[in-house]
């Protein structure tokens, strides 16, 4: 499907924002499967007809590497569980995203490893997208008034990064891989997505 049609069939699927009101998107899919893309292609989309949208990248909101690196966990619950606050998040982002004017979060800068607060505006009528993996999971779940999930095979994502995949392939097996078949399992996310793009 080519990714004209395909804004096209979401943006005629989404509830109707209500006047004053935000739309809440929520993006999920495992690595490499397009997230970003589909992310930057709506935001796009809104801005040429004149809405205002924003998008939040859940990696920019990760913790330092001492928090989810070298913990003495297994390295796919270093990702699945210590990557994020998760319950911060859900207190301090989520759970405020329709209602607050200004959020102020924890941005990640990856090169100085370190994490700075950022204020971000939130006007009254908006269409907010947000995406990354595990966006599904129990404790963030129910925050979005509408979940694409983008469905691609391992083997599809592998390609897509082969020559990465093939330096870190231990990294790969042990900590992305293991964590997103956890996710797949314990929180089943195609089955709470409201529509599936098989990417």
């Amino acid at each position: 499907m080519e990714m004209e049609e395909l804004i096209t069939q979401i943006t005629e699927r989404l509830p109707a924002i209500d006047s004053g009101g935000r739309l809440v998107i929520g993006i999920d899919g495992m690595s490499r499967s397009g997230k970003t893309t589909l992310t930057a292609k709506l935001a796009e989309n809104y801005k040429s007809e004149n809405i205002p949208a924003f998008s939040f990248h859940l990696d920019d909101l990760i913790v330092e590497r001492e928090r989810r690196y070298w913990t003495g966990e297994e390295e796919w619950y270093e990702y699945y569980q210590l990557q994020w606050e998760t319950d911060w998040l859900r207190d301090h982002f989520f759970r405020r995203l329709k209602t607050a004017e200004e959020l102020t979060l924890p941005f990640y800068d990856g090169e100085e490893d370190r994490r700075e607060n950022r204020k971000v505006a939130l006007p009254e009528s908006y269409i907010i997208i947000i995406e990354g993996v595990f966006l599904q999971r129990r404790e963030w779940r129910g925050y979005c008034d509408y979940v694409i999930y983008i469905d691609s095979s391992k083997q599809q994502r592998i390609e897509r990064e082969a020559a990465i995949v093939q330096q870190n392939l231990a990294k790969f097996e042990n900590r992305y891989w293991k964590a997103e078949n956890h996710y797949l399992k314990s929180q089943n996310p195609q089955s709470h997505a409201d529509f599936i793009v098989r990417n």
